[in-house]
């Protein structure tokens, strides 16, 4: 029995303010699209992978969501570490920097921190 990830969940409180962050900031796009009774999900992708992101958007819960301790993430890695870290630095949305360790994150809309890391190089 094989398993494969295919996508990570999270809960957002205005869908069109988080799309246009993560379109900005990290070139999502929206793959599909699917609208039920009080909730939307739409489902991102970097458009080079197959794992996706699926925001999920409830009508009742329009207010930001209690991350608690907010000790999860998700990590994007660049081609361009000090071009992203710029444009991130431009936006206003970097949270934290590790020079030492070479990362940084930034914060979506909701708080949700997403760790920017280098480009590794390929194993021959």
């Amino acid at each position: 029995m094989k398993f494969k990830m295919v996508h990570n969940n999270i809960n957002v409180s205005n869908l069109e303010k988080s799309l246009e962050f993560y379109s900005k900031a990290l070139g999502l796009k929206e793959a599909r699209r699917k609208n039920g009774d009080g909730f939307t999900l739409v489902f991102l992708s970097d458009g080079v992978g197959s794992h996706i992101l699926e925001l999920t958007f409830l009508e009742s819960h329009p207010q930001k969501y209690d991350l608690g301790e907010n000790e999860i993430h998700l990590a994007f890695e660049t081609d361009d570490f000090d071009a992203a870290f710029n444009h991130h630095k431009e936006m206003d949305c970097i949270c934290y920097e590790n020079p030492t360790m070479g990362i940084y994150f930034i914060a979506d809309p909701d708080g949700y921190w997403l760790e920017i890391v280098r480009e590794k190089t390929p194993l021959k």
